[in-house]
């Protein structure tokens, strides 16, 4: 047994101890909040709602992009799924983990965004530490829902942790200077 193997398991195995039905409708709708419905729709909403500023653009632009890296990543790397207990149907590869790798680069965005463009403490700390909780626990419930391995998710979050500091450096903070 390879040691990647070995984490994975024991990770899963951990899981599998907590498992209930409101834990995973818990699971379900946190996975739900990492998924390109809802990521899709905040974006549009983000446009919408901030019509005339450079922000919404981007935030778009940065999930095109995150997305985009993930697929491409996912049939380079074609490491298949779990088949030891998918709560959800899941097509495609495991590795990296889109959720966690999209919403690293998503949510982390907003994060950036809210440190530096929000004044007001009370809502600025508030703000970071639930989408720094959010991101976690996406990426806890695909392992939960037998979607992904521990080290898919790992890996998207550290993937999808580079991308973001690459997006921000290079492409956010080159156009507003």
């Amino acid at each position: 047994m390879s040691f990647i193997t070995m984490i994975d398991e024991t990770i899963y195995n951990l899981i599998i101890k907590i498992m209930n039905t409101n834990v995973t409708a818990t699971m379900m709708f946190i996975s739900y909040l990492g998924s390109a419905v809802t990521l899709i729709t905040l974006s549009i909403a983000f446009l919408i709602l901030f019509k005339n500023k450079k922000n919404p653009k981007f935030i778009i632009l940065n999930l095109v992009l995150v997305f985009i890296l993930n697929r491409i990543l996912k049939l380079i790397i074609a490491r298949p799924r779990p088949q030891i207990l998918g709560l959800v149907l899941e097509n495609g590869y495991s590795f990296p983990s889109g959720h966690a790798m999209v919403s690293m680069g998503f949510y982390g965005f907003l994060i950036y965004l809210a440190y530096k463009d929000i004044k007001n403490k009370k809502i600025k700390y508030p703000l970071i530490v639930f989408l720094s909780v959010l991101i976690l626990f996406i990426g806890v419930s695909r392992i939960y829902l037998g979607v992904h391995y521990f080290t898919d998710v790992i890996g998207g979050f550290i993937i999808g942790f580079i991308y973001l500091v690459i997006f921000i450096k290079y492409l956010y903070n080159k156009k507003i200077k």
